[in-house]
């Protein structure tokens, strides 16, 4: 009798493979980092193969950790990073250069070129979201255009693109030999290709952008009862296993949080910043700096939407500071350093490393640390950095309830960074509303889990896994609403000084 549902998540910084019970409990879990690559300034890129190896690694370790038998996981489900393109050779399973990471800016003149044509919302209308150098494709354009004979591979139907979803998928279920090649609606998109009410394709784009149809995959929905394929029995799961989950990782936390309702809504502190509220089956076109995007389809119903802010550099601020100034040894250090001081010292941190995403989407800013005096130390750099996710998040939320008419009196929140007590006390602080985190906050990999369990009836409904979610704790409000707002406009104006820096 299956026992488990297995989720393999695969993130900016790392993979991980978890395996959740009947109650939605971790049951086994591993994981492993993968390289970074800063090619040059701008350029983010990730090596496909070696995000399969790990991939690989990670779901042989959990079958050790929990001893699982044969038949005893019911189906596998998938979450990734999404926009990160990667193409690659549909005979020999070899990708054509490293994957272009979402935060990426490589394609700015690609979509300053489309923008000269229409504006930035040319293709809102279709697809619900701007032109911007975070979705996959003009980063696919650019891969054709770039990288040599791969354009004339992909009309021979010799290459095929995908985002992480997709080139793992096609691994996991055959790979050169019978891979499935889909992507699900969720991933899709994100592409700036789909058009958001009819779940398909937009030829219209495809042409503008020179992209052949034949090298993308085929949407599919996010929780799918005719699995796409079966992991191999010589295979890192040794079983036949059905593949029949897969979700964008701000999509899984959103089923993972399990939030189903409309008006329901979610925040993912990780790599970035990820606000999701769902909107129910109607598409919201934002006119205040969001996207609009599909949430989740399960099996044949029709899909549920969400507006989202998508901020691009949160966790990967302290990252930065431990990597690249080594102020500090591990991420958790960053806590106890930021409190070694009472305030910010005056010092605004604004991480545009990539431009900046919702709601300003900019992509000729970078960052700056600014408020700077002989009064500043290490302390204040790393409550600054810690302040900046929460400065992002407000302005995220203000948007959010302008354009829905929505609002929040709580929100959900999961991810890496809802460990620092510190962070959490200002995010309540500074957004007025309360917080509250869950018991399980790894909703990523259950989101996914939760979408392949759903396909082959592990668990029934959405109902059993409303049941599931518990809170684990809650952070309330102190700060007085006048000092909030008095720090807020601290950083509206540090924002402004990112703006034109790249002409």
């Amino acid at each position: 009798m299956s026992k488990y549902v297995a989720a393999l998540d695969q993130g900016t910084t790392s993979t991980r493979c978890m395996l959740f019970d009947r109650h939605g409990a971790i049951a086994a879990r591993a994981q492993k980092e993968h390289q970074q690559i800063y090619p040059q300034p701008g350029w983010v890129e990730h090596d496909g193969l070696e995000i399969w190896e790990n991939a690989q690694d990670v779901m042989r370790k959990v079958l050790t950790q929990a001893g699982v038998r044969q038949g005893e996981i019911a189906a596998v489900g998938v979450t990734n990073q999404r926009e990160t393109t990667i193409v690659w050779d549909r005979t020999t399973g070899k990708p054509y250069g490293n994957a272009i990471v979402w935060q990426d800016t490589r394609t700015k003149d690609i979509c300053n070129q489309l923008e000269a044509k229409g504006g930035i919302d040319r293709f809102r209308s279709m697809t619900g979201l701007p032109l911007a150098t975070y979705f996959s494709g003009p980063k696919l354009k650019w891969i054709l255009d770039n990288v040599e004979g791969v354009l004339q591979l992909a009309e021979r139907g010799n290459a095929l693109f995908g985002t992480i979803d997709s080139w793992l998928i096609w691994n996991l279920t055959g790979g050169a030999h019978g891979g499935a090649h889909v992507t699900d609606v969720t991933n899709a998109s994100r592409t700036l290709l789909m058009d958001l009410k009819k779940h398909s394709w937009d030829s219209g784009i495809l042409d503008i952008l020179g992209i052949p149809e034949g090298m993308l995959p085929r949407i599919v929905p996010s929780s799918d009862p005719r699995p796409w394929g079966n992991t191999l029995e010589d295979g890192p799961f040794q079983d036949s296993i059905p593949v029949c989950g897969n979700l964008g990782d701000q999509q899984a936390a959103l089923v993972g949080q399990a939030c189903f309702g409309e008006g329901d809504a979610k925040n993912t502190y990780g790599t970035g910043c990820f606000l999701l509220l769902n909107t129910g089956e109607e598409i919201i076109h934002s006119k205040s700096g969001l996207i609009s995007t599909v949430a989740y389809q399960f099996a044949s119903a029709s899909p549920t939407y969400a507006l989202e802010g998508s901020i691009a550099i949160t966790g990967a601020l302290v990252q930065w500071l431990r990597d690249n100034l080594g102020l500090i040894q591990s991420a958790p250090e960053v806590e106890a350093l930021a409190r070694s001081v009472d305030d910010n010292g005056g010092i605004y941190f604004v991480p545009a490393f990539s431009g900046l995403f919702a709601p300003h989407w900019r992509p000729d800013a970078r960052g700056v640390i600014v408020g700077l005096t002989r009064h500043s130390n290490r302390g204040h750099l790393a409550r600054a950095a810690l302040e900046a996710t929460a400065y992002q998040t407000r302005e995220v939320l203000e948007a959010m309830e302008k354009d829905s008419g929505v609002r929040l009196t709580s929100l959900k929140v999961d991810g890496g960074m809802v460990y620092n007590g510190l962070l959490m006390q200002f995010q309540t602080d500074i957004l007025g509303v309360p917080l509250v985190r869950p018991k399980i906050a790894e909703t990523t990999s259950l989101g996914a889990a939760y979408a392949a369990g759903l396909a082959v009836g592990f668990w029934s409904g959405l109902e059993e896994l409303r049941a599931h979610w518990q809170a684990d704790q809650t952070w309330e409000p102190e700060m007085d609403r006048k000092e909030g707002d008095k720090l807020y406009r601290g950083w509206q104006k540090a924002v402004q000084r990112t703006f034109d820096w790249v002409e």
